[in-house]
């Protein structure tokens, strides 16, 4: 889950007072009824830098946590470690936040690393857990990120068992887990140390059912996911959890179709000969999860959500959304545009504002009235030369209590702001 790689993934608080603000950013809880039992939240915090949003989001959202999953290294395709801010002298800082709850330390390895002996790559995973646990963190457990080609299997299982043995003669009795792709369940019958190894030697699995296709099809689809889970499930007895999505991405690609950039939380300042935002609707999340509860396979043991949500991450749902679809709801925004009067008689400003407590999808279209011949969009927004009409131009979300202006008009004198609709 890092970027950019072909399965795209991704204000200073004052901290003293994050546990007053939990009450009243984060929605209550549903009790209750006959519903099925909620599967527990583990949370992937993949930020690089820690800053003071990122611990705010932790204290704010432990209560829903079952264990936190933090990237810890980053394996670059030449085999070299790339640095993860969150490691650079600051877990001092970093465990104030853990609030009790298990930590997985996550080594991402780029899926175009070339095969190598299997005994250097076993050095740098198990580097930040002695890092972590000499700063005095209690480590659960090492997961490896890997997306590994079907044909690299075998020696992505000779690495798993080497780690393995090196986990046993380092830490005991620490978890081993790996993330995985739905692409190997296509996978041919493959010989010894092929996909079976894989997937029998860590103690767990987390199945990948985000950003795994191309681009053009979209970030998350619920249907598929859900034949994915099935196929997992039936196919594998070890314990698995489902990645499940809570973020938009901005994705561009060449001209071959190749992909250029993916970009997150940070801006990018080079991108590909086309873009396209893309973006997880927390609806379509939170009714997939309904359904997986209520068919929960014998083995699924839980979610793993990517990412955390702060304020920092423009491109994430807001932390009040993802507490309401970890707790089992659906959220629903309360989003109404007005026209805004200027100091310029008959000329108004377009305002979308959502004062709902959770977000709101932006709405496809705004139809403009008779009466404002002249106006155009603004912040994703843009006139149709067709109809009268502002059309949106790239998905998104309104964060409860936010406000985004999306265009102008100019009218013909009235003694109210003219009305306008909102398309779904």
């Amino acid at each position: 889950m890092s970027l950019p790689r072909p399965r795209i993934l991704l204000a200073i608080l004052v901290l003293t007072c994050a546990g007053a603000a939990t009450a009243a950013l984060l929605p209550p809880r549903p009790g209750g009824g006959t519903a099925p039992p909620l599967l527990p939240n583990d949370v992937y915090v993949w930020q690089r830098a820690w800053t003071p949003a990122l611990g705010l989001a932790m204290d704010q959202a432990a209560p829903d946590v079952a264990a936190w999953r933090v990237l810890a290294a980053e394996v670059a395709p030449d085999g070299r470690t790339a640095p993860v801010l969150l490691n650079d002298g600051r877990l001092e800082s970093v465990r104030a936040h853990l609030a009790g709850r298990p930590v997985t330390l996550v080594v991402r390895i780029d899926g175009r690393l070339s095969d190598a002996e299997p005994a250097a790559l076993v050095e740098t995973a198990l580097a930040p857990l002695r890092r972590w646990r000499q700063a005095g963190v209690a480590v659960a457990g090492l997961e490896i990120d890997h997306d590994c080609p079907t044909a690299r299997l075998p020696f992505y299982a000779r690495f798993l068992a080497a780690l393995r043995t090196g986990l046993r003669q380092e830490a005991g009795d620490i978890h081993l887990s790996i993330t995985a792709l739905p692409t190997w369940l296509n996978a041919p019958a493959l010989p010894a140390h092929g996909l079976n190894d894989v997937v029998a030697i860590p103690d767990e699995v987390v199945l990948q059912v985000h950003a795994v296709a191309a681009p053009t099809d979209g970030l998350f689809n619920p249907a598929q996911a859900a034949r994915w889970v099935a196929a997992w499930a039936e196919r594998f007895p070890t314990p698995f959890r489902v990645a499940l999505p809570d973020y938009g991405a901005r994705v561009s690609w060449n001209a071959d179709d190749s992909l250029a950039t993916v970009e997150g939380e940070a801006p990018l300042l080079a991108g590909g000969a086309h873009a396209r935002e893309l973006m997880a609707r927390p609806a379509d999340v939170a009714n997939f999860l309904k359904t997986l509860r209520l068919q929960a396979p014998a083995n699924l043991k839980g979610i793993a959500w990517f990412r955390l949500p702060t304020a920092d991450d423009r491109r994430a749902w807001s932390l009040a959304t993802w507490a309401i679809v970890a707790r089992g709801g659906t959220p629903t925004g309360r989003l109404t545009a007005m026209a805004e009067a200027t100091a310029t008689p008959a000329l108004y400003t377009l305002t979308l504002a959502n004062d709902g407590d959770a977000d709101a999808d932006l709405p496809a279209g705004l139809d403009l009235p008779a009466a404002c011949p002249l106006g155009d969009g603004a912040n994703g927004y843009a006139r149709d030369p067709l109809a009268s009409r502002l059309a949106r131009q790239t998905p998104g979300l309104l964060p409860p209590g936010a406000r985004r202006v999306v265009g102008w008009l100019r009218c013909s004198d009235s003694p109210s702001p003219p009305v306008i609709h909102v398309r779904p």
